[in-house]
C-alpha cells in the first residue's frame, strides 16, 4: 500500500538496480524505471547468474573490460524490455533505464586529460544510446562530464546527469543540456533529461563537517537542498513548451543513520518527479503501509532555512562530496573488472 500511496502523490518510482528478479518485483509494486552502476553489476555476477555468459565471452577471446560492458549492456537491455510498455504508454515521458558510461574517465589515480575525457563521453554516449528507445545515458556532473553535455544533448542522447550536490552543478548541467537540445536538427521538442540530486550523502557530510548545526537543522540539509533544486527546475522549464518533462531524480534516498526512519527521504520528497530508491528502501516503505501526501513543495521553518544558509558553505560541501563521489564512481568499476578476472580464472579452473 505504501508505494502505491507514494506514486499516487505524483512521484515516479524507479529502482536503483537492474537485477532481473528485483526489476520484476518492483515493477509489480509500481516502479516505472531503473538504473545501473558497477556495484549493481558486480553483485549480480557474484551470485553466479552470468557464469555461462562469462564463459561464452571468454571463449570469444574478449578482455575483462569488454566482458564487463557486454554484461552491463545485457542487464540494462533486460530491464528496458520490462519498462518499455511504460515508455510507450507515456510517449517517452517515463519507463527509462539508465546506463552509466565509463566511470574510469574520472579515475583520480590515472587522470584522463580533460578534453580527451570530454570527447570520450560524447563518443560513448552515442555508442551506448544508439538504437535504444528507453535508455538514458548517465554522465557525472564533473568538469569533463558537464563540458560534454551540450554536444551529447545536440546528438539527441537522452541524459541522466548524476552526482549533483549543488545549485552550481545543477545550473551548469541544465543550461548545457538546453543549449544542446536547441542545436538538434529536429529542434528541442522531444528533449528528455533528468538531473540526479544526491540527498542522504549531504546529511552525512553536515553531521561530520558542520556539527554546529542545531538539532532542528541537522539532518535536513539534504532535503532542503533537493527541494530548492526541484523548485529551480520547475521554474526553468515551465515556459519552454516541451512535450516531455525535464525532471529531478531524487537519488541517494536510502537512510544512512540507523535512528532515521527508513522512509525519511521518501516521505519528505513525495509528490513530484522521480525517486530512484534502493531495493531495501522500497521494501521497507512497502511494509510501513503508510499514506503519503505531497511534501516536495513544503519547506521547514524560516528559522531553520536561515541557519542552514548561515552555517553550510555550498562550495565546501560540493567540493568534499564530489571528491568522495568521484572516488565512489571509479573504484567500483575497478572492482568489477577485478571480479570478472577472478571469475574467469575460477570458471576456467573448474572445467
Amino acid at each position: 500500500m505504501s508505494l502505491k500511496s507514494l506514486i499516487a502523490t505524483g512521484t515516479k518510482l524507479w529502482l536503483d538496480s537492474v537485477e532481473p528478479q528485483l526489476v520484476a518485483k518492483n515493477r509489480a509494486l509500481g516502479a516505472t524505471g531503473a538504473t545501473s552502476n558497477p556495484i549493481i553489476v558486480s553483485d549480480i555476477i557474484k551470485g553466479g547468474h552470468y557464469d555461462e555468459q562469462i564463459i561464452e565471452l571468454t571463449e570469444k577471446g574478449l578482455d575483462d573490460d569488454t566482458v564487463a560492458w557486454d554484461l552491463d549492456d545485457r542487464l540494462v537491455k533486460q530491464a528496458q524490455s520490462v519498462f518499455l510498455p511504460v515508455w510507450e504508454q507515456t510517449k517517452g515521458n517515463d519507463g527509462y533505464v539508465s546506463f552509466e558510461v565509463d566511470p574510469l574517465l574520472e579515475d583520480v589515480t590515472k587522470p584522463t586529460p580533460r578534453q580527451q575525457a570530454v570527447q570520450r563521453y560524447v563518443e560513448l554516449g552515442k555508442k551506448w544510446a544508439a538504437g535504444h528507445k528507453n535508455r538514458m545515458i548517465k554522465v557525472p556532473a564533473t568538469p569533463a562530464g558537464l563540458e560534454a553535455l551540450e554536444d551529447m544533448a545536440a546528438a539527441g542522447i537522452t541524459l541522466n546527469v548524476t552526482l549533483i550536490f549543488s545549485e552550481r552543478q545543477y545550473k551548469l548541467a541544465r543550461d548545457a543540456v538546453w543549449r544542446g537540445a536547441q542545436r538538434r536538427k529536429t529542434g528541442p521538442g522531444d528533449l528528455k533529461s533528468v538531473y540526479s540530486i544526491f540527498v542522504s550523502r549531504v546529511d552525512v557530510y553536515t553531521e561530520k563537517h558542520v556539527p554546529e548545526l542545531s538539532p532542528a537543522a541537522q539532518g535536513l540539509v539534504g532535503i532542503v537542498n533537493a527541494k530548492r533544486l526541484w523548485r529551480l527546475n520547475q521554474e526553468f522549464w515551465k515556459d519552454k513548451k516541451l512535450r516531455l518533462q525535464q525532471e529531478i531524480i531524487f537519488a541517494s534516498t536510502g537512510t544512512k543513520k540507523p535512528t532515521d526512519p527508513a522512509d525519511k527521504y521518501v516521505e519528505a520528497l513525495a509528490g513530484s518527479d522521480i525517486q530512484t530508491n534502493p531495493p531495501a528502501t522500497n521494501d521497507a516503505v512497502e511494509k510501513l503501509n503508510k499514506q503519503y501526501t505531497k511534501q516536495v513543495d513544503k519547506m521547514p521553518a524560516d528559522v531553520v532555512l536561515r541557519e542552514i544558509d548561515a552555517k553550510v558553505d555550498p562550495a565546501k560541501l560540493e567540493n568534499k562530496l564530489m571528491e568522495e563521489g568521484t572516488a565512489k564512481f571509479a573504484e567500483p568499476q575497478k572492482a568489477l573488472l577485478k571480479l570478472i578476472s577472478q571469475k574467469r580464472a575460477a570458471l576456467a579452473g573448474a572445467k
